[in-house]
């Protein structure tokens, strides 16, 4: 990493996309199940990040569920022509608002059809396999789930095809199925297990999109971070957001939010400079007397 501003954008999927894009989640009701507290708030969240130059969108059919897809076909179809919607599949919701796993192939090609439908679209931009459990990758095989998704790939319902919440070795397995234009993870300063596979992935050319479960970005209780929030003028959670847009030029972030103005102040952290110094600092961030 140096002090110099990092690349802005990164190829995905068919396109080029900005690297800071915007994850959707937020925009269901609390606990991610449900219609928002202010629908008229979440529209304007999202042609907000449009007309801030925003061309990727993280989503899935399971927030809400359904909520988030409709309410993107509501704000910005028909959709720009650079803009990449990127979904998930391999869970559903409970009556409840529980999180349940839906890896079975005809889970996922429901999954797909339901995507389809909510967001308005002939074919999605890349639809990503979600494996593990909330926040955990789990060790298992993933042939079959993904050869079901490589199948609707090749019936023209999927452009492109991704990962999330996997290892390394599912990694693996998956692209000798077909190809993987990207990982979404967890990862963040301290919880930092992918760092060779953000490595690996970037060799290959591969997006790795950080994600934060349930609500966002954790906020990090680290007096380090706060400090050079402080003296850099910003946000803890601007900082944090820099700190990954230098740690790898592979690395793609979705953050989201409910409101425009937060939006732009996530938005705003592609434009924080982060000297060499600082680098030094946040990198030690993981050490234990620190949190």
């Amino acid at each position: 990493m140096t002090d110099s501003a990092p690349p802005s954008t990164f190829p995905l999927a068919d396109r080029t996309v900005n690297r800071m894009g915007y994850g959707a989640m937020q925009l269901a009701g609390p606990g991610v199940f449900g219609p928002p507290r202010d629908r008229a708030m979440a529209l304007a969240v999202l042609r907000e990040a449009i007309a801030q130059g925003v061309n990727h969108i993280d989503t899935s059919d399971f927030y809400g569920p359904h909520v988030t897809n409709q309410l993107i076909r509501a704000a910005l179809h028909p959709y720009p022509e650079d803009l990449v919607i990127v979904t998930k599949v391999g869970a559903v919701r409970g009556a409840d608002g529980s999180w349940l796993p839906a890896l079975a192939p005809a889970d996922l090609v429901s999954a797909v059809h339901d995507n389809l439908r909510h967001l308005g679209v002939d074919a999605l931009d890349v639809v990503n396999l979600r494996v593990g459990g909330l926040a955990a990758p789990a060790d298992g095989p993933i042939e079959e789930q993904f050869g079901a998704l490589a199948d609707l790939q090749r019936q023209g319902l999927i452009r492109h095809l991704g990962l999330s919440n996997v290892t390394s070795a599912q990694v693996a397995a998956a692209r000798a199925i077909g190809t993987v234009v990207c990982v979404q993870n967890h990862y963040n300063l301290v919880h930092r297990a992918d760092d060779p596979l953000i490595d690996e992935l970037q060799s290959s050319g591969i997006a790795y999109v950080p994600f934060f479960p349930l609500g966002g970005f954790t906020p990090l209780q680290s007096s380090t971070l706060s400090a050079v929030a402080t003296r850099l003028g910003a946000t803890p959670m601007q900082v944090a957001l820099a700190w990954l847009l230098r740690r790898a030029p592979n690395i793609l972030l979705i953050p989201g939010t409910s409101s425009p103005q937060h939006l732009r102040e996530n938005l705003a952290a592609a434009d924080l400079i982060l000297p060499e110094a600082t680098l030094g600092e946040l990198d030690r961030i993981g050490a234990a007397d620190d949190r």
